[in-house]
């Protein structure tokens, strides 16, 4: 496995996430987004979309395998979600059925990497 690859893949998914976080919940941290669908839409999704197709490109260059990307995905919101929720929304992520759903997310993760 290229884990420089990987690396860059994941970044890719970071900047993804992030961007997805903002155009979903910029409507709950300022009033000014609230009413604004369409422009949340453009101004977060267009980025999102492109930190996702590079996150991919990397990510299978460095499996050989969609599903593993598919996976890696999902599991980078799981460094993104709880920091940008914890930072602009004050919610804690350390409630038991979060970190048993974190614990669960890194498993899958640790399988898709680690078993060959």
């Amino acid at each position: 496995m290229d884990y420089y690859k990987l690396t860059i893949a994941c970044m890719f998914f970071l900047c993804g996430q992030t961007s997805v976080w903002f155009g979903a919940n910029s409507q709950l941290v300022w009033k000014w987004w609230a009413d604004k669908p369409l422009t949340a839409a453009i101004v977060f999704g267009v980025p999102a979309s492109i930190f996702f197709w590079y996150g991919t490109k990397h990510a299978f260059g460095a499996m050989g395998e969609l599903w593993g990307p598919r996976f890696l995905g999902f599991g980078m919101s799981y460094v993104s979600f709880p920091l940008l929720t914890w930072w602009l929304m004050s919610e804690s992520m350390f409630t038991a059925k979060t970190m048993v759903c974190v614990l669960l997310s890194f498993a899958i993760m640790a399988i898709q990497i680690l078993w060959r």
